[in-house]
């Protein structure tokens, strides 16, 4: 995976474990920022947010959301391309379009790691 990212030799091993989570999810689904954080073991939203800012380029990183649905501010557009390309379930409303957290967030792989509540 790092031979995807520029500067990659550099990358901190935290980061490239994020990257390896946001892709394992498939298509049509999200996790939290949080539930990386969690299910790694480590960090918290913001770090896994600040991974996805500085190194998020090269994996699908509107699959790495906002717990609350909001796609990423000055992302929108691009994100709800690929949210509608994948199936991912989505609520209308007149505040917007956010994802529908309920049926889109998913738990992680079952590989023995820890898992993340939802």
């Amino acid at each position: 995976m790092s031979d995807d990212i520029p500067g990659a030799a550099e990358l901190p091993d935290y980061a490239e474990r994020v990257l390896d989570a946001a892709e394992r999810i498939p298509p049509g689904r999200v996790m939290t920022y949080g539930d990386i954080a969690e299910w790694l073991g480590e960090g918290g939203p913001r770090q896994v947010g600040r991974v996805m800012a500085l190194y998020g380029g090269p994996v699908p990183w509107w699959r790495v959301v906002r717990a609350d649905g909001v796609p990423l501010p000055g992302s929108e557009q691009r994100a709800l391309r690929h949210y509608r390309t994948e199936g991912t379930p989505l609520r209308e409303s007149t505040a917007g379009i956010r994802l529908d957290m309920r049926r889109a967030r998913w738990a992680g792989p079952d590989d023995g790691r820890q898992q993340p509540h939802t």
